[in-house]
Formats: C-alpha cells, structure tokens, sequence
C-alpha cells in the first residue's frame, strides 16, 4: 500500500493536487477538511468536541485530526 501526505498553507493547492495523484494512481483521497465537517455534521461525539473548538476560532488539537485520519485508513483497509 502507498500512502501520500501533502502538507501546505491554505490556498496552495494540496486538495487539487491530491485529487490528480488519488485518480492517477487509483487511491483513496482523504481530506481532513471534509473528515472534520462531515464528522460535525453526523453529530458523533468527536463532531460535537470538534464543533466546540472550531466555534472559539480554535483549531482542533493535532493528537484528535491525527486519531480521526487512522481510524480513517483502518476502516478502508481491504
């Protein structure tokens, strides 16, 4: 299995990018930008934490983006 990680400030294109290197080679793209709103609007637990955070203008801690991106890959392993 080939994992990518693109890493960039806002704006310089990492999504884009991602996406052509996902439909080239046929890989799964995870942004964790849709992960963090679509776990928001499923009202989960981790969504409700999260939301809390982002609504101080917070950014949401490394250690639970990290723990939603393993569980992630876990569950599209196969």
């Amino acid at each position: 299995m080939v994992n990518f990680l693109i890493f960039g400030p806002p704006g310089s294109g990492k999504g884009t990018q991602s996406v052509r290197l996902a439909e080239k080679f046929n890989l799964k793209h995870l942004s964790t930008g849709d992960m963090l709103r679509a776990e928001i609007a499923a009202g989960s637990v981790l969504g409700k934490k999260m939301s809390s955070i982002m609504s101080k203008g917070e950014l949401v801690p490394d250690e639970v983006v990290i723990e939603m991106i393993a569980a992630k890959i876990d569950s599209t392993k196969g």
